[in-house]
């Protein structure tokens, strides 16, 4: 069954300089970038790139630096004015948006997270959090029930009153998501928010934000350059690269089949255990046995299991166990101790 898209990207360029909007349109745009550059005095940032994000999932937008990948996403709520191309947000065309319009749109609809936290160092931590409220003109009264609502579910409960140089920088970052999430964004839109934070509160903070993600279920683009964190927090990564689009896939596709050695790269150093799933390294032929425990319904594993939730299960004994679709609960094929080692085994 299809999803419901809740942005759709088409086309998009943006180039910088004096006159884009002229250049756009002779251009010829199987030029590479330096070429332009040489040609035209314009830089190209984002090179027609389209793509869909479905409601209700996490698409990262990941590479290295000068790829292009935060200047799209900026494209995306309009922060930078695209070249040409069309974002549409619920078929609603963002880039024909009046400037009121799209006030509405980023104060009711949209809420951004960035690295550098921007907290009001004269507001206390639940004024911060209210602000967003504040400035849509919520009363104080609900402003203040929310705030202590979302405060609590980011962690923060007992530290209200406190000032934002009373916290470390992972507290910091928590106000940063807590001020996102209290106005109650449809879209919510993530710049490296992690990436200058200590490696172990940054995954304390990634984890924080998919128990988040699972209990909301809200639309998520987060940005990144740390391939580990793209496949960890994405539904689908976008892997860019001199601002065109690489490869698009679920991080299971990407990692299982790189489309060119750029990709490659990213993956080569993934351990394959940590994004595949039962269903992609399973033995399709099922002995007798196997057969036996699916038709009493016992040990049966979904196909969509990833193989590192199934490491302690499948090591302990040495048996096959039936793989099953996760939808349809049909017999597709098997799984044992070897497949998993053989996987712990692997990298791309």
């Amino acid at each position: 069954m299809n999803k419901e898209q809740k942005i759709t990207c088409k086309n998009i360029w943006k180039l910088f300089g004096p006159d884009e909007k002229r250049i756009i349109k002779g251009l010829d745009k199987n030029l590479s970038i330096k070429e332009v550059q040489e040609k035209t005095g314009h830089v190209v940032a984002v090179k027609d790139v389209s793509f869909s994000i479905q409601k209700g999932e996490t698409f990262v937008v990941m590479g290295l630096s000068g790829s292009g990948k935060s200047t799209l996403v900026r494209c995306i709520s309009r922060l930078i004015e695209p070249t040409t191309g069309t974002v549409k947000m619920d078929d609603v065309d963002v880039t024909k948006m009046s400037g009121r319009d799209l006030l509405e749109l980023r104060r009711n609809k949209m809420s951004m997270v960035f690295q550098h936290f921007g907290l009001f160092p004269h507001r206390t931590v639940i004024e911060n959090i209210g602000y967003g409220l504040e400035v849509r003109g919520t009363k104080k009264d609900l402003r203040l029930k929310k705030s202590m609502e979302v405060l609590k579910m980011v962690g923060l409960d007992g530290w209200q009153n406190n000032y934002p140089r009373e916290l470390s920088g992972g507290m910091q970052q928590r106000v940063g998501l807590a001020r996102a999430l209290a106005v109650d964004p449809e879209i919510l839109i993530f710049d490296e928010p992690f990436s200058a934070l200590d490696p172990l509160i940054r995954r304390e903070m990634q984890d924080e934000l998919l128990k988040i993600q699972e209990k909301l279920q809200r639309t998520m683009v987060f940005i990144t350059h740390d391939f580990l964190e793209a496949i960890k927090m994405g539904d689908h990564i976008a892997i860019m690269k001199d601002g065109e689009i690489s490869q698009i896939g679920t991080p299971e596709e990407i990692v299982s089949n790189p489309k060119d050695q750029y990709v490659k790269d990213f993956c080569e150093d993934v351990p394959k255990y940590k994004v595949l799933s039962a269903g992609k390294v399973m033995r399709k032929e099922c002995c007798a046995e196997t057969k036996k425990q699916f038709e009493k319904k016992e040990n049966c594993i979904e196909d969509n299991s990833k193989i590192e939730t199934l490491i302690d299960q499948l090591s302990d004994r040495d048996q096959a166990y039936p793989v099953i679709c996760s939808t349809s609960g049909k017999l597709l094929g098997e799984i044992d101790r070897s497949i998993v080692m053989q996987s712990m085994k692997s990298k791309v």
